[in-house]
């Protein structure tokens, strides 16, 4: 059987960081902390929290704090089936929720859903931000209960429903088109005008020159990890860079942005992928989400 409220405190852990952060949350002394985190790794026969800092879950330790967070789910839902309603159970600390969303979806539609939801389902939010390549990587590794991903193929042990498209514009302000397009947008122009890379792991402007010019092109980056930057260095002038549609539609409108290619639209789909233990108790969440999305996206 497992110690619940030990299973608790290494979920804790992982979530504030350190054992001093949930000595606090729990209201009880650090070193209780960690004689409660070591009994129940004794007791599983296994590492749960690597120790740092930031103290990070194990994925021993990562798949522990999901079966909490089902737990949790559960625990609400069976509240709401009791006398007393919605209103029973009120008491209990707030479940926290682990999903995984990609910066521009967090950008431009996912608040839409989340802050409601929260407000209205009383759960918190523990947001990862990956690129959408990876976010099944954060389920597939048991990190998150749900995630945006760019992934149609299930996650083992997921439900996947289709989102739709975010659609992407390359953008540059007109006075880096002047300085660095004088003839056109070109292979060897690409060359040497800077451009915008949100991380290591984002293939959006490669995917886009390779839809376009055939192959792959090596080019001077600027690393930027925020998609409202992202927009605004490029009307300032700093790069040319891939840009989702809802937050460049203004400024293309007003001729402070400029398509390096008119007509030239990126479009990544986007699926939702939930783990299925969880889904019954998530069906509001996935709801609020697919709704929004679609609202943005179309």
């Amino acid at each position: 059987m497992i110690d619940y409220p030990a299973a608790r405190t290494v979920a804790l852990v992982a979530q504030t960081g350190s054992f001093d952060g949930a000595a606090a949350a729990l209201g009880v002394t650090a070193s209780a902390v960690s004689q409660r985190v070591r009994q129940i790794e004794e007791r599983l026969g296994a590492v749960l929290i690597e120790r740092g800092s930031p103290c990070r879950a194990t994925p021993q330790g990562a798949a522990l704090c999901r079966h909490m967070e089902r737990v949790g789910l559960m625990e609400r839902t069976l509240f709401r089936e009791l006398p007393g309603g919605a209103g029973a159970g009120t008491g209990a600390a707030p479940v926290t929720l682990s999903l995984a969303v990609n910066a521009d979806s967090l950008a431009t539609w996912a608040l839409a859903a989340l802050a409601p939801f929260s407000q209205s389902e009383g759960y918190l939010i523990h947001l990862t931000v990956e690129d959408e390549t990876e976010t099944a990587q954060a389920l597939r590794a048991g990190r998150v209960l749900a995630a945006v991903t760019a992934t149609q193929r299930p996650v083992q042990g997921c439900e996947v429903t289709p989102l739709g498209a975010m659609r992407y514009h390359a953008t540059a302000s007109p006075d880096f088109l002047r300085r660095y397009f004088p003839q056109g947008v070109t292979e060897a122009a690409m060359a040497r005008a800077p451009g915008l890379t949100f991380s290591q792991k984002d293939g959006l402007q490669q995917d886009w020159l390779r839809a376009e010019f055939g192959h792959s092109l090596s080019y001077p980056t600027h690393f930027l990890p925020s998609s409202q930057s992202f927009v605004e260095a490029c009307v300032m002038g700093m790069g040319w860079a891939l840009n989702p549609a809802p937050m460049v539609a203004d400024h293309l409108a007003a001729g402070r942005l400029i398509e390096l290619i008119p007509g030239a639209v990126m479009a990544r789909p986007l699926y939702w992928q939930v783990n299925r233990l969880a889904a019954e108790e998530l069906a509001p969440l996935s709801r609020a989400m697919t709704e929004a999305a679609r609202a943005s996206m179309g």
